[in-house]
C-alpha cells in the first residue's frame, strides 16, 4: 500500500465499502483509507491535500484517494449535520469504526491484507444481514436512507434488514428527524437506489420502517389504493410502482433518469376518487402536479422532472400508440419536444414498457409499442425544413414540416402489420 511520507508511528489501514465489496466478491468502487496515529499538521505536512478547512479528510498527494483521520462524532443537533467532530493521534481504529452505520461497513483492512473487524461484519456479510454497529446509530437520520439505499444493492444477493436495526429505523421515523434532511442528500440517496438493481427495496425498506410517508409521501400514498385486478393483477398501485422500478432497471441498467420517471408514472392514482376505484380515469392529468410537488421539494434535476412529466401525462397514449392517428401521433412527439430533444422519445418508450411489463405476470410479455414510437419517430425525423421550405416563409415553414412529417408517419404506419393493443386503465 504506497502512502506519502507519514510518521513512522502511523498506520493506514484500508476501510468501509472497498473491504465489504471485496469480501462479498462484488466490483470494486473507491478505496478510502483511515490514519491512525497522525495529526491533521503531519498529513498536511506530509504532502496530503486537506478536504475543507477543519474537517479530518484529505487527497493522497500522487493517487487522489481519500484518507481520513481515525475520529469520533459525538451528537450536538438534530439532522445529518449535527455533529461534532473530534480527530487526535489517539483515536483508536476501533473508535473510529465504532461510529460507522453498519457492521458490514465496520472492517478495516491491514497493509499485510489482515482484517480488523470488532463489530463481527464479516459474519453478518455471510449471512447476509445488514446491521447497526451501535445505538448511536439513531443519531444520524440518513442512515435510515442509507439502509434502504443498501436494501436496493444488495437485496439481489440475500440481504435482508436485523429486525433491531429495523425498530431503531423506525425509531428515527417516529421521532420526526427525517424532515430534517436536506432535499439534496435525500435525492443523492433516491437517485443512488434508482440505479440499483432493486429500487423496490428502496421503497419497501422505507415503508417497513414507516419512514417512506416522510421521505416520498406521494409515493407511499399509492399503496393501498386498488386497480382493476383483469389488468394489474397485483391490484395494490404501490406494488405496480415497485415492479415497475424493477422493470425499469432491468431495461436501463444504472439510468436513475428512467428510474425517477418510472417511479412517478402512476402517482395520479393516490388522487382518484374513492367512488371512481377501482378505474383511475384521468390519472395521468391528476398526476402532473404531484410529479411538479415531489420534483421541486427534492430539488430533483430539471431533465428528470421534465421527462417524469412526460410519462405521467403521456404513457397511456403510448400504450394505445396503433389506435393513434398519423397526426396525434405527430403531437404527441412534439407535446415531448422530441423533434428538438430526440432522446426524450427513446426515454419515453423504455419507461412505458417498464410500466406495461411491470406487472405480475407480465414481465416476460412483448411490448412493440416501444420500437413502434421509435420508428415512426425516426421516420418523422427525416423530413427536413429544408424538404418543405421552397416559396414559403416565417410560420408557414413550420406549418408544411408538420404536415409533410404526419405524411410521413401515415405513411409508415400503413406499411407496417397492426401490433395487439395493451391497454391499460
Amino acid at each position: 500500500m504506497t502512502t506519502a511520507q507519514l510518521p513512522e508511528n502511523a498506520q493506514v489501514y484500508l476501510v468501509g465499502g472497498a473491504v465489504r465489496d471485496r469480501l462479498l466478491d462484488q466490483p470494486a468502487g473507491d478505496r478510502d483509507f483511515v490514519v491512525v496515529g497522525a495529526s491533521m499538521e503531519q498529513m498536511r505536512d506530509a504532502g496530503f491535500r486537506q478536504v475543507g478547512r477543519d474537517f479530518p479528510v484529505f487527497l493522497h498527494p500522487h493517487t487522489g484517494e481519500e484518507y481520513a483521520l481515525a475520529r469520533t462524532e459525538r451528537k450536538s443537533a438534530r439532522g445529518h449535520t449535527g455533529f461534532v467532530v473530534h480527530a487526535d493521534p489517539s483515536v483508536t481504529l476501533e473508535e473510529d469504526l465504532r461510529r460507522r452505520d453498519f457492521t458490514i461497513n465496520a472492517i478495516a483492512e491491514a497493509a499485510d491484507g489482515s482484517l480488523v473487524d470488532p463489530f463481527d461484519g464479516a459474519a453478518d456479510i455471510q449471512a447476509r444481514v445488514l446491521r447497526h454497529v451501535g445505538d448511536a446509530f439513531v443519531e444520524d437520520p440518513l442512515r435510515v436512507l442509507r439502509a434502504a439505499r443498501f436494501m436496493a444493492r444488495f437485496a439481489p444477493i440475500g440481504f435482508t434488514i436485523a429486525p433491531e436495526t429495523l425498530a431503531l429505523m423506525r425509531q428515527i421515523a417516529h421521532e420526526g428527524e427525517l424532515t430534517d434532511l436536506a432535499p439534496e442528500r435525500i435525492w443523492q440517496e433516491l437517485a443512488k437506489a434508482l440505479r440499483s438493481k432493486r429500487p423496490s427495496a428502496f421503497l419497501r425498506s422505507l415503508r417497513d420502517a414507516e419512514a417512506l410517508r416522510a421521505i416520498l409521501p406521494e409515493v407511499d400514498a399509492l399503496y393501498g389504493v386498488p386497480q382493476r385486478a383483469e389488468y394489474h393483477p397485483e391490484v395494490d398501485t404501490g406494488v405496480h410502482a415497485e415492479l415497475v422500478c424493477d422493470m425499469a432497471a432491468a431495461l436501463a441498467p444504472g439510468d436513475d433518469l428512467i428510474g425517477f420517471a418510472a417511479l412517478c408514472h402512476d402517482l395520479g392514482k393516490s388522487l382518484t376518487p374513492a367512488a371512481e376505484l377501482p378505474r383511475h380515469v384521468m390519472h395521468e392529468q391528476r398526476g402532473i402536479d404531484a410529479v411538479i410537488a415531489l420534483s421541486t421539494r427534492l430539488k430533483v434535476p430539471a431533465e428528470h422532472r421534465e421527462l417524469a412529466v412526460i410519462a405521467c401525462r403521456e404513457h397511456l397514449n403510448v400504450h394505445r400508440l396503433d389506435e393513434l392517428k398519423p397526426a396525434t401521433v405527430h403531437a404527441l412527439i412534439a407535446r415531448c419536444d422530441g423533434f428538438r430533444k430526440p432522446a426524450r422519445i427513446d426515454q419515453l418508450a423504455t419507461v412505458c414498457e417498464a410500466d406495461n411489463r411491470g406487472r405480475t405476470g407480465f414481465a416476460d410479455r412483448a411490448y412493440p409499442q416501444a420500437d413502434e414510437l421509435r420508428r415512426l419517430h425516426k421516420i418523422a425525423m427525416t423530413v427536413r425544413s429544408s424538404d418543405v421550405a421552397e416559396g414559403l416563409s416565417g410560420p408557414a415553414i413550420g406549418e408544411a414540416l408538420s404536415r409533410a412529417r404526419i405524411v410521413a408517419i401515415a405513411t409508415a404506419k400503413s406499411g407496417a402489420a397492426g401490433s395487439e393493443s395493451t391497454v391499460q386503465p
